[in-house]
Parts: structure tokens; sequence; C-alpha cells
């Protein structure tokens, strides 16, 4: 999760947590049944045996426990994965969305003055040109102000 590997990382967490719940479906019954012949064990088990055989369980049951929290704490690991993803990709959207009000103004005139119409304001101007570039870098700079003041809000 710390080193940015996620695909790889996301990948084998998916593969170990199936792993695990498999293994956990299977083994889950067996303590219970182990228990159930310990508290009635056959004649031909001796004290020893049944001693051995009760501490096992018992770590057996452990083990069980500690597979659980393991499965938990790789949901928590996949959950975290997918929050950060998810942070990073709602960064980049927003970058996308500032780019594009950025690149409005500039779109909006060159399509009002790329039409081929008479009557195109600042034509006849000696200096339309400039101050056409002023209004739309006024424009540009007041727009990413308020994008990134928005941001900053955030």
């Amino acid at each position: 999760l710390l080193s940015n590997h996620v695909q790889r990382n996301r990948a084998d967490l998916a593969r170990l947590r199936r792993m695990l719940l498999r293994f956990q479906r299977l083994l889950a019954p067996e303590p219970a049944a182990m228990f159930r012949l310990l508290n009635r064990p056959p004649a031909w088990m001796d004290r020893a045996v049944v001693q051995a055989f009760r501490q096992f369980t018992e770590e057996f049951s452990v083990v069980l426990n500690d597979l659980s929290g393991l499965i938990e704490r790789i949901s928590l690991l996949q959950e975290e994965i997918g929050a950060r993803q998810l942070e990073q990709s709602n960064r980049t959207l927003y970058t996308l969305t500032v780019i594009t009000v950025l690149a409005l103004p500039i779109n909006i005139v060159a399509g009002f003055f790329g039409m081929n119409v008479g009557g195109i304001p600042l034509a006849s101007n000696h200096h339309g040109f400039i101050l056409l570039v002023v209004i739309v870098a006024i424009f540009t700079l007041g727009a990413g102000y308020l994008a990134f003041r928005r941001r900053d809000d955030l």
C-alpha cells in the first residue's frame, strides 16, 4: 500500500483474501467437532493423548480466530486502496475540469471570431486584436482565480 504498487497489491490481496475465506469455510466446523469428541473421549484414548488433543484443539481455535482477523485486515486494506484510488481519480477529474474552465473563454471568443459573417466586433479597430487578447486573458485569469479559490475552500 505504501509503495504505490497498487494494481499488483490489489490483485495479491484479493487472491489472498479468497484463499483465506476458503480455508475458513473449510476449517470452521472442525473445532466444534473436536471439542465434542473431547467431551466424551473414546475408551482407546488414554489421558495423555486426550490432553494433547485438547491443547491442539485450543491452538487450532486460536489459529482460526487469527485467520478471521487477517481476513478483516485484508478487507480494510482493500478499502484503503480503493479510497486512495478514488481520491486520485477525483483529483485528476478536478484538474481536467479546471483546464476546461480555463479554456472556455478562449474557445468562445475563437468561435465568435471564426465565423465568416459581417459585423465581427473589433474588426475595424487597429488595436482590436490586442484588446481581444486582454479581454480573454482577464476572463481566463478570473475563471482560474475562481476555480483555484474554490479548490482551496474544499
